[in-house]
Parts: C-alpha cells; sequence; structure tokens
C-alpha cells in the first residue's frame, strides 16, 4: 500500500506545473511563444470571426472601406487639388498607399485594445500576455490580402505590369505589421492604466495618415525635412510598397532605411516595456 502511495504523489509532483516571476531585466521567452502558438492560432481567428460577426457585407469591408477612401482622394487630391502621382493613374497610386496604410491603422488600434478587450482571459488564466496583441496583428493579415487582390485587378485594369521589385511586398508588408506592432504594444499598456487612450486613437490615426506618402508622393517633401519626415515608420513602407509594386521611383533607400531603424527601436521598447508591465494586467485591467 505505502509503494502505490509513493507511486502516486511521484506522479503528482511531475504532473506539477509551477510558475515563477521572471528576475532581472525583462525579455521575451520565444520558446514559452512557441509552445502557446496553438493559442495564438485560436485567438487570431476568434478575432477574425468576431470581427465581421453579424455584419451584412462581412469581409467585403476590407474592400468597401479602402475603395471608398480612394474614391474621395482622388476627387479631391486629383481633380481638384492636382497632386501628383508619380505617372502612375492617381486611383492606383492613392489605393496602393491606402492598402498597407489600413494594414497599419487597423492592426494598431486592434492591439491597443487587445488587452482590455481580453480582460476576461487574462484575470483567469496564466499564457504569454503578448500573444494578445500579436494575435490582433495577425488577423490584419486576412483583410489585407483580400484587399490586395482588388488592387491586382486595378493594376491590371489600367495595364501596368509589376517590376521584379513585386518580390519585395511581402517585406514591406511584414515591416508595416512590425509598425503598427511596435506602437500597439506601448498603447496597449498605457490603456491598461488610462482608458483614454481608447479615445485618442481615431485622432492619432487620422493625423498620423495626413503625414504619410498616401495620397500624395513623399517627393513633393522639401530635401532638408526628409530625414525628419523618415522618422514616421509608415512613411518608408508606404513608399516602399508602391516601388516594390511599380518601381515608379527609385528605391526609398534613405527613407527605408531611418524607418526601418524606428520600427527595430520602437519594437524592442515596446516588447520589453510590455513585458515589465504584464505582471499588473489582471489587476487594473
Amino acid at each position: 500500500m505505502s509503494g502505490t502511495g509513493s507511486a502516486v504523489r511521484s506522479r503528482a509532483r511531475a504532473a506539477t506545473i509551477e510558475i515563477r516571476a521572471h528576475r532581472g531585466l525583462p525579455r521575451p521567452s520565444f520558446r514559452e511563444l512557441w509552445e502557446y502558438r496553438d493559442l495564438l492560432v485560436f485567438l487570431m481567428l476568434r478575432d477574425i470571426k468576431v470581427r465581421y460577426k453579424q455584419t451584412v457585407l462581412g469581409w467585403t469591408w476590407a474592400v468597401v472601406q479602402p475603395f471608398l477612401t480612394m474614391v474621395v482622394f482622388s476627387l479631391l487630391f486629383d481633380r481638384l487639388a492636382r497632386v501628383p502621382s508619380d505617372g502612375l493613374p492617381y486611383p492606383v497610386f492613392a489605393f496602393a498607399g491606402l492598402l498597407p496604410w489600413q494594414l497599419f491603422a487597423q492592426t494598431l488600434t486592434q492591439s491597443a485594445n487587445s488587452v482590455v478587450s481580453n480582460g476576461a482571459l487574462v484575470t483567469k488564466v496564466y499564457f504569454p500576455r503578448v500573444l494578445i496583441p500579436f494575435s490582433a496583428v495577425l488577423a490584419g493579415l486576412v483583410d489585407f490580402g483580400v484587399a490586395f487582390l482588388v488592387l491586382l485587378t486595378m493594376v491590371s485594369y489600367y495595364g501596368l505590369r509589376p517590376s521584379l521589385a513585386i518580390l519585395a511586398v511581402p517585406f514591406f508588408v511584414l515591416l508595416a505589421v512590425a509598425s503598427a506592432l511596435a506602437v500597439g504594444l506601448w498603447l496597449a499598456v498605457v490603456n491598461v492604466r488610462f482608458r483614454d487612450v481608447r479615445y485618442t486613437i481615431p485622432f492619432l490615426t487620422q493625423l498620423w495618415l495626413f503625414i504619410t506618402p498616401v495620397a500624395y508622393p513623399s517627393s513633393l517633401i522639401p530635401s532638408p525635412w526628409t530625414v525628419l519626415y523618415a522618422l514616421n515608420p509608415m512613411a518608408g513602407v508606404v513608399e516602399g510598397f508602391r516601388w516594390a509594386l511599380f518601381g515608379s521611383t527609385g528605391a526609398p533607400g534613405a527613407l527605408m532605411l531611418v524607418s526601418s531603424l524606428v520600427v527595430v527601436a520602437l519594437l524592442a521598447g515596446g516588447l520589453l516595456f510590455f513585458q515589465a508591465s504584464e505582471r499588473a494586467f489582471a489587476d487594473l485591467v
């Protein structure tokens, strides 16, 4: 009997999982993130389903929003203001800029609100909290994929032929996602403590849109301001995305380099800030 009891206690100890708080500087555990990859996929699929649940147009909103914005931009900036478009038909020029911008703006909003929106989950079970903004960002790629097919249709309609630089499109998509995640991580932490953040995000994205070369080319920016303008990570993303598709202008070398460095710095800082703050989420959310 004593042998049986010892075996039971041994199995109980083997099945016990002890969770300890990390000491020292916070850092993301990529091994732990990989172990929870199934949860990441589940959260991503859930976000996609919830986004268009009980909507009439469903996933077509992914196309309707940038398309209608493109129509408005064409009327205001092309017909009235006569803004140049780097030799491209303005509707294609604007739509190609709106796609990475929409990916950035939507995923930024979703990731910034993700921790607060999942408060019930955060307070009940343990998992790497960073998976929540990660899943919100990945869900935005589905909308981008649908809208990108519409862009390819427009390119064919206007008789344009993408160059071999189109192979660089995934890089600029990845950079747009990294930009959204970088800013979203910072805002997600602040949003847990101060719920005013959710009201400032729409204003922030609207202002950010007009300092990004979506409706106009970056060539309109005076040379002395180019480096300062490149501190906006989406400036390099949008210009690079257009270059990869059409090659109508030279590769955005300096602009791309500065924007990429800004994204790396923001993302690294955002991950550390998020990791250092996540211990208090359950108490504040």
